[in-house]
């Protein structure tokens, strides 16, 4: 049986996260063959693979964005579009409902276009942007509407004209434009689709839209509305949603998932590859405070650092490690380096680039995670299994993850913060630095949570019998 795992902006060329999920996937289920269909921003990132692909993944196919910059203009074309064809695209254009898939299978994959603009420079194409905005946005400027229309649109028609993968079972990590494609490969080839969320893509890109300067105004909510029905479309084609606990599986609903099709699948963790590292000892040093993150803005690094910056100003024993790539975003990464230099914590705060983690989660005490959105973060899972307790924003998984669910008695692991709120994280890694009996009895409870419902064994038997299950019918 073969699965297409797609991917977007992750694996191969992003360390961690939902990067490290797909690897662990392929590697613990050699009994399948996997490709990959990967999205990326950049030409320049062909080949540039962070992992070793395991045996038995079979190739990858590679597509970027930045590609469509270089398209060039054919003109306009007239009457190109069939009335069906018209009506698909003027719903998608307007958001309101879930488009058919087969409508762009229709539109896309009938005929060949030589040019992504071929369609979108058309007549039809034309009217439909102009009666959309006639309707909605008579208030914006009409240059402006039609280029940002021109700028949400040309990604995802470039992607859904290149050639679909074939494969038994078309797994999207994420809705997007990667959860549309395999919707499309699987209207195209007849083979089922299902879609596994980390976090809800949607709301992370409304977020990262929210606090853009190249979206204004009110062209904020146009671009965000678009991603939202990008969402509802990959939930419609899906035959089954997989999600990684009950939250997650709430705001799919309330999206418009039919709650019939959400399943939640924890992640899972070698537990057996953090049984070197010692439980927390008592002892008279510096206090030792890590971040196992990527730093880029969605981790908000900078949030982070204010907070060590009052924790480290009222006890001075501390010491931080931001653990993690800084390549990604190296613009963001200097901007963390600087707030770090501003803040005169040169000696007291470290940016290890990428680690192995086994190495450095023995030095810690406290473990911190101070992102804006995840979905369940295996660096949590990971401080649990190296008995080490959590400081996290409330993002997530990770009041769960912390506090446990209304069936689970075991305590606290840590604490949960708001998201950005610098204060109270500051407080609560003083709570724990301050108390060694309390961040012992934390890190025991996460251990113990962990083995009971976040093992690798249980995340993978899942999977086994859920693509055995896809594939039967």
């Amino acid at each position: 049986m073969k699965i297409c795992l797609l991917t977007e902006g992750s694996y191969p060329y992003v360390v961690g996260g939902v990067s490290s999920w797909v690897q662990m996937l392929m590697t613990g289920l050699p009994e399948f063959e996997f490709t990959i269909y990967a999205v990326g921003a950049e030409e320049k990132d062909r080949g540039n693979f962070k992992y070793t692909f395991p045996d038995n993944c079979q190739g990858i196919q590679e597509e970027f964005l930045d590609k469509i910059l270089a398209l060039r203009s054919p003109g306009m074309r007239e009457n190109i579009l069939k009335d069906r064809q018209r009506q698909v695209l003027l719903e998608l254009v307007r958001g309101d409902t879930p488009i058919d898939i087969s409508g762009l299978v229709d539109i896309f994959h009938s005929q060949s276009w030589k040019n992504p603009l071929d369609i979108f420079m058309s007549s039809d194409f034309f009217d439909v942007i102009r009666e959309v905005y006639r309707e909605r946005y008579d208030y914006l400027p009409f240059t402006d509407f039609f280029w940002t229309l021109r700028s949400m649109l040309l990604p995802l028609f470039y992607l859904v004209q290149q050639d679909l993968p074939e494969a038994d079972i078309y797994h999207s990590v994420a809705t997007g434009y990667c959860g549309i494609i395999g919707a499309m490969a699987a209207e195209v080839y007849h083979k089922p689709f299902i879609l596994t969320e980390h976090g809800i893509y949607c709301r992370e890109r409304e977020a990262e839209i929210i606090k853009s300067d190249w979206a204004k105004g009110d062209f904020k909510a146009v671009w965000s509305n678009y991603f939202y029905n990008l969402a509802k479309i990959a939930y419609k084609r899906a035959s089954n949603v997989y999600t990684l606990f009950e939250h997650n599986a709430r705001i799919e609903a309330d999206l418009g998932c039919d709650p019939q099709k959400i399943h939640v699948v924890p992640n899972g963790i070698h537990m057996e590859n953090f049984a070197a590292i010692p439980k927390l000892k008592a002892h008279g040093g510096i206090i030792n405070i890590g971040a196992v993150v990527r730093v880029v803005p969605i981790k908000d690094i900078l949030t982070l650092i204010r907070a060590f910056f009052l924790v480290h100003k009222e006890m001075p024993e501390t010491y931080l490690y931001i653990m993690g790539n800084m390549e990604e975003d190296p613009e963001y990464a200097e901007t963390c380096k600087r707030s770090a230099k501003l803040l005169q914590l040169d000696d007291a705060l470290e940016f290890t680039g990428t680690i192995r983690v086994t190495e450095y989660l023995p030095k810690m005490d406290i473990i911190v995670q101070s992102s804006i959105s995840e979905g369940q973060p295996l660096s949590v899972l990971e401080a649990f299994a190296a008995h080490r307790p959590v400081v996290a924003t409330d993002v997530g998984c990770c009041r769960e993850l912390i506090y446990g669910d209304s069936r689970d008695e075991l305590g606290d692991a840590g604490a949960v913060v708001p998201p950005m709120d610098f204060n109270s994280m500051a407080r609560e890694i003083l709570r724990l630095a301050r108390d060694f009996e309390l961040r012992f009895h934390m890190a025991e409870v996460g251990y113990e949570r962990t083995k009971r419902n976040y093992t690798y064994e249980q995340f993978i038997d899942s999977y086994r019998d859920i693509y055995l299950q896809e594939g039967k019918v």
